[in-house]
């Protein structure tokens, strides 16, 4: 793999926590109009679906196309994934509280490393294992876990663990897709299989009624959320994983609880402290060890070469951390 592929490819899955990060501005503004978190969830995934068909209608009406045999791939990112990541989530916060959640979430990276060891044939270098410990040591600081006596039954940190593992079947599925579909269509039909679960979890005549009743505020924020906070991420992250490792973008993609607790901070007057400054520093540290070259590059393109020939990689998703609990919240 040229550095200069990895490096793009570094700053596309960057891009797509940095616009994850940023969702609790929309969320907050759907919550006050009414929507509850399965309802923003809804939205997010058929809105976002709708402009990725136009587009693809208009410009690469081919891409569409999908064989039946594959759409294992998608129920995967769909489903397995973002659903079900979503339902393990949300219900974790509402059992166990936001923190807790967010950090169980971030158990995430943990999985893709394991899970691609053996489907993918990804080493575990000294370095991963060091920058995934820095991770989940920052976003246990960044949550406000230290100290708090947070505690949890059994059942909810099974439900806490499930969103990790459906946080991870992202970059998995996604890793086979996208050997042979482009990231715009992957995107689509993770957003449309996701959004046909959904329904099932909200009230669809109470969402049509509130979207009515929000007038062009509810159009702009949905248009927000859809756009910026989902399919520009979602493609730039799947797009990412076609020149890296799932295990490597899977940390790297954490610097969306940093960007979701700066925003709070700035904008929201959340709680700032010396612990959530320390978690920080410890993300974005983790953040520059994996980007930074290593010595042994070597050997991971020998690793990865397979995907770089057929063009495979992933994404890790689905809808949340630091900043994505507040759509529970909603």
């Amino acid at each position: 793999m040229q550095p200069s592929r990895e490096k793009i490819s570094t700053l596309a899955v960057i891009t797509a926590g940095i616009c994850w990060g940023i969702i609790s501005f929309f969320v907050r503004q759907l919550s006050t109009l009414g929507f509850d978190s399965f309802q923003i969830m809804c939205i997010r995934a058929w809105l976002s679906a709708a402009l990725l068909l136009i587009y693809l209608l208009i410009f690469k009406r081919d891409l569409l196309k999908i064989s039946v045999r594959d759409i294992w791939m998608f129920v995967g990112t769909g489903i397995f994934s973002l659903t079900f990541f979503s339902y393990c989530y949300f219900t974790t916060i509402v059992r166990s509280g936001a923190a807790v959640a967010v950090v169980l979430l971030y158990t995430s990276p943990i999985f893709v490393m394991l899970i691609s060891a053996v489907v993918f044939g990804e080493r575990i270098t000294a370095i991963k294992v060091f920058a995934l410990i820095l991770t989940f040591t920052g976003c246990i600081f960044v949550a406000g876990l230290i100290g708090s006596g947070a505690g949890m039954s059994a059942g909810a940190f099974l439900l806490g663990l499930g969103a990790g593992v459906g946080y991870a079947l992202y970059s998995i599925f996604g890793g086979f897709a996208v050997r042979k579909y482009s990231t715009i269509t992957i995107t689509f039909y993770t957003f449309v299989f996701s959004g046909i679960t959904i329904l099932f979890l909200c009230d669809p005549a109470d969402m049509l009624h509130k979207a009515s009743a929000g007038g062009m505020k509810m159009f702009i924020y949905s248009l927000g959320i859809a756009l910026i906070c989902t399919v520009v991420p979602y493609l730039t992250y799947t797009f990412g994983l076609k020149n890296m490792e799932k295990s490597k973008a899977a940390v790297i993609v954490t610097i969306e609880p940093v960007v979701g607790t700066i925003l709070g901070i700035l904008c929201y007057g959340e709680e700032r402290g010396i612990g959530r400054i320390i978690g920080i520093v410890l993300i974005l540290a983790a953040l520059i060890i994996l980007s930074l070259p290593q010595k042994d590059a070597a050997s991971s393109e020998g690793a990865t070469s397979s995907d770089d020939a057929t063009g495979s990689a992933d994404a890790a998703f689905t809808d949340s951390s630091v900043c994505r609990h507040k759509e529970a919240d909603a």
